[in-house]
């Protein structure tokens, strides 16, 4: 195993040094890269990466894997959710990137080019964030390259699993929808929930690695642990307040909902309803915000729909 160290020192601002592993195995097989902490503070992904390298045996490995426990080294180091600190900005709605752009887009752009272009695979390990709840969930991209990494998405070992169609992207500029539109089959796995480092959900991540390379040919079948039934949709609306105030859920991560079901509500100061929120069709929402503090335009939860069993 080499460890080696990603400078990234051509950024509109301070350089920024990331830590990965290059495991070379024996035999041959594809290149994965495997990478945690896009976003700062979810942890349970980061965890993982770094149990799992220490795991990885060259001598039963086909292929290659590159392996990357913290990603966004600026907004780990910072305890910041979901953006960088420098600019504010969503590292994951700014891939591929730009060299000339705002420093997350720069930054963004040594990460693609340097760790994800030359992949043959890429998973890109997740987590609910400080303020957000969700349940075990992996996202793949409409591609010409979608089978194989639907393939991955199912054999990961989440029981929900999201198809994004090209027409209807509601998160862009991921790392998953750059490596589809460079022929690079990705997925983004989500385990874990609120900022929290669980053993369960760092467990299942393990497993969700396993599976992979399992799957992928690059470990023995053996490797690879239980897929329960996987329940997968063809899209998702993400559903937001127009107005601030107290966010109030009914619904919990994972329940099923039919249209015209209400999902919460967002209050004032004395309880007062500002806003109900209600299911526009039949679904399931994946992940919502567990802080009761949203501002307006503020992103409430994510409904995945049109369920079919697999």
């Amino acid at each position: 195993m080499d460890r080696k160290t990603l400078i990234l020192d051509e950024l509109p601002g301070d350089p920024v040094e990331i830590p990965y592993a290059r495991i070379e195995g024996r035999g041959d097989g594809p290149h994965l890269t495997v990478v945690a902490g896009v976003h700062g503070a979810e942890y349970t992904g980061m965890a993982a990466i770094m149990r799992w390298i220490g795991l990885l045996d060259p001598e039963r490995l086909n292929g290659t894997v590159t392996a990357v426990p913290i990603l966004n080294q600026p907004a780990f180091w910072s305890r910041t959710a979901f953006v960088v600190p420098a600019d504010g900005r969503n590292l994951n709605r700014c891939f591929p990137g730009d060299p000339e752009g705002s420093y997350t887009e720069a930054l963004a752009h040594g990460i693609f080019a340097n760790l994800i272009a030359p992949s043959d695979y890429l998973l890109d390990l997740h987590a609910g964030d400080i303020p957000e709840s969700l349940a075990p969930f992996s996202l793949y991209e409409e591609s010409p390259v979608e089978e194989r990494a639907r393939a991955l998405a199912h054999c990961y070992g989440n029981p929900h699993v999201v198809r994004q169609s090209r027409a209807s992207r509601t998160v862009g500029g991921s790392t998953s929808t750059a490596a589809a539109d460079a022929g690079i089959p990705a997925i983004i796995a989500e385990i874990g929930a609120n900022g929290l480092c669980d053993e369960e959900s760092v467990a299942g991540h393990l497993r969700g690695l396993g599976n992979v390379c399992a799957h992928l040919g690059m470990l023995p079948a053996r490797d690879a642990g239980p897929v329960p039934p996987v329940t997968e949709y063809s899209g998702w609306v993400w559903l937001r307040t127009p107005v601030r105030g107290w966010w109030q859920p009914a619904v919990s991560p994972g329940d099923r909902v039919r249209a015209g079901d209400v999902l919460g509500a967002v209050l004032d100061p004395f309880g007062g309803e500002l806003h109900r929120v209600v299911a526009p069709d039949d679904g399931c929402p994946l992940f919502l915000t567990s802080s009761p503090a949203v501002l307006a335009d503020g992103l409430l939860l994510g409904l995945a729909t049109g369920a079919r069993r697999s």
